[in-house]
């Protein structure tokens, strides 16, 4: 699927840093103490917040024309700029035998946090896959001593 590029408003925050947001994600922000800086890490924060909408089951917003953006009172703005992110991959239907008990556990965590089963497993997946080497086995691997590498 093709890339999509949302507006992302480059601000000056206080103790010089620069913040970023996007208008069509609420919440998804970074910042750093240079606008390069905060500008290069744009994609990154929108690529998670893709992704976190993907899980809850959520299509992807329409990106906002820039002339349609309200800033905020107090926003020391410094420029709109566009960031391009990859559409989330389809989601294909998979079969895993698990414990019963995990499987209740799981049901109630996602619950607690307002998703279901299958955006819980793929959310959950993704933070470990992202952890790479600081993920230990819980298996037969452990008993050997090894490691994901």
């Amino acid at each position: 699927m093709a890339q999509r590029f949302y507006p992302a408003v480059l601000e000056r925050g206080e103790g010089r840093v620069f913040g970023v947001w996007f208008p069509d994600f609420p919440g998804v922000v970074t910042g750093a103490r240079s606008q390069e800086e905060a500008m290069a890490k744009a994609g990154e924060a929108l690529a998670a917040g893709v992704e976190d909408l993907a899980f809850e089951g959520r299509t992807l917003p329409e990106p906002t024309g820039l002339d349609e953006i309200s800033l905020p009172e107090g926003c020391d703005f410094v420029t709109f700029f566009a960031v391009g992110v990859e559409p989330p991959d389809q989601s294909e239907r998979v079969n895993v035998y698990l414990p019963k008990s995990l499987i209740a556990r799981v049901d109630r965590r996602a619950a607690e946090i307002g998703m279901n089963r299958s955006s819980f497993f793929g959310w959950a997946v993704t933070r470990a896959l992202r952890a790479g080497g600081e993920v230990i086995l819980t298996s037969i691997e452990d008993l050997a001593g090894k490691r994901v590498k």
